[in-house]
């Protein structure tokens, strides 16, 4: 399992406008200089003691740049420990970021994402005012370019997959509905925002219908992984694409469908879908209808579909867990595809009942943002059931993280023993919540994998016994053999791989199989 890091919801925003423009009179022999202006958008997204989280949106409002370096300097001694979408370094208090190979290209107008996690001094954590863009200060406006031309740099990043295509960036042919949800089907937890919808869940797909020979997809995200589907083919896996538009083109002339699905996690930063467009001579035809099968996934890393794409449990040498994490091949969107079901999934890796991975983040759990519609984004909230999500089913794994590793001194719970009372307690609320929300002909599927040694097992039997006993007869159990199933747990960590999320896609197939659903 995964860890993660409890984060307060802290947030300092400013929008990096401030200093002189700086102007310049050209005679008319001088030859023209490219035009060089930014806007910064520095948000801490959480805080705890000793570290906090940001994200930085840089907007080039210049002429479009094939490369960027973006600098600043702390003013509190904090410093950059962690980072992503960019290559960091760090002298004093002077942090450097220069772009990294999939985010350099930036055109009028365009913005990009990155990200870092740092430490502070636990007593001030002032947000930098020094930006600047390829040595110019980020002001708001745009001014000439001093002498010479803007500096490229080599990024250190690891290239995407090289089965993923770079994005397009052509411009839309037309503009989308005044409303994506009004193109789209998704049952996934999504928020409105403008004419886009926002989400941070894994797995969170929309699927549309178009009539030409192309579509594009706009997408304003550098944090995730998408996959691209036309008439049920992937044709692009997409890598942190930033604000663009995909296109797909060359397409027979006809109607066909198209599905984006969100293949990484991102509790702590959305992603944004804003819309199709159509090819030239084409339309967005009327979404596809809902689907009447619907079926629930919530979980952890397991559930998620943690590094399930590798073929070696070490991922350092392979382009990381993230690359190597694809929820729209989680046995939970197999099962469901295989299904013909809507679904969710709401996962969240290293989080368990009562307890985190290795007993981190003791003051949260997953209870305490399964109803977020984004997660531990700043301004997540309570997601809003539409009314239309009522799933037959829901299928629950959790408990890994609480048992998996030995208690610490100083952790809670003393013995085990305390441990999984504690857990069954907190599992039998759970439940109720889950009651309440879909009521009493929902099935609730408890599963667990083989963890000999520890009183996983026993807690989930238990807690389905006493809801059976107290007239609950829809909470079933389901135990996941991992011998009889022939689990390699060759993915990232331990984790299912592909084959094992098939195998375990099968034998929740096979149980709902017996089940007395009336869909």
């Amino acid at each position: 399992m995964r860890p993660i890091r409890q984060k307060t919801r802290l947030v300092l925003s400013v929008v990096a406008t401030t200093g002189l423009a700086v102007t310049a009179a050209l005679t008319a022999t001088e030859p023209a200089r490219a035009a060089t202006g930014c806007r910064v958008g520095y948000t801490v997204t959480n805080q705890w003691t000793g570290g906090f989280g940001a994200s930085v949106q840089l907007s080039n409002l210049g002429d479009p740049l094939t490369s960027w370096r973006l600098t600043w300097s702390f003013g509190a001694g904090q410093t950059v420990t962690q980072w992503w979408n960019g290559t960091v370094s760090q002298s004093g208090a002077r942090v450097t970021v220069d772009n990294a190979s999939y985010n350099g290209n930036l055109g009028t107008g365009a913005s990009t994402t990155f990200g870092f996690n740092g430490s502070w001094n636990n007593s001030a954590n002032p947000v930098p005012t020094d930006f600047a863009l390829n040595g110019v200060a980020c002001t708001g406006s745009t001014s000439p370019s001093p002498g010479g031309p803007t500096p490229t740099t080599t990024p250190t990043s690891p290239a995407p997959p090289t089965t993923t295509p770079p994005p397009s960036t052509a411009p839309p042919t037309s503009a989308p509905p005044t409303s994506v949800l009004g193109q789209v089907s998704t049952a996934g937890r999504v928020r409105a925002v403008g004419n886009g919808v926002q989400y941070t869940w894994p797995g969170v797909y929309f699927e549309g219908r178009f009539r030409g020979t192309g579509v594009g997809i706009v997408l304003n995200d550098a944090n995730n992984d998408y996959v691209v589907q036309v008439d049920g083919a992937t044709v692009a896996t997409l890598v942190t694409p930033g604000q663009t538009t995909y296109w797909v083109r060359n397409l027979a002339d006809g109607a066909h469908t198209v599905r984006l699905a969100k293949r990484t996690e991102s509790p702590w930063a959305a992603g944004e879908f804003d819309g199709l467009v159509a090819a030239p001579g084409g339309a967005i035809l009327a979404k596809p209808a809902a689907r009447s099968r619907q079926l629930e996934f919530i979980g952890d890393s397991w559930t998620a579909g943690y590094g399930n794409m590798s073929t070696t449990r070490d991922c350092s040498g392979n382009a990381g867990v993230t690359r190597n994490s694809n929820a729209d091949s989680s046995f939970g969107a197999l099962t469901a595809k295989g299904l013909n079901a809507d679904y969710q999934i709401n996962a969240w890796s290293g989080l368990g009942v009562v307890r985190n991975y290795n007993g981190g983040s003791t003051d949260t759990s997953f209870r305490a943002y399964y109803d977020t519609d984004l997660q531990a984004v700043w301004n997540s909230t309570t997601w809003q059931n539409p009314g239309t999500w009522k799933p037959q089913v829901v299928v629950i794994g959790l408990g890994i993280n609480d048992f998996s590793t030995a208690l610490h001194p100083g952790e809670k719970w003393s013995t085990v023993d305390q441990l999984a009372a504690d857990y069954r307690t907190a599992y039998l609320g759970f439940l109720d919540r889950l009651r309440a929300r879909y009521g009493p002909d929902t099935y609730l599927v408890l599963t667990y994998p083989d963890m000999s040694g520890t009183p996983f097992a026993d807690s989930v039997e238990q807690v389905v016994r006493t809801r059976n006993n107290s007239g609950d007869a829809r909470v079933r159990s389901l135990h996941y053999d991992n011998t009889a199933l022939g689990l390699d747990l060759l993915g990232c960590d331990w984790h299912p791989s592909l084959h094992d999320d098939q195998a375990l896609a099968g034998a929740i197939t096979r149980f709902l199989g017996t089940l007395p659903l009336s869909w």
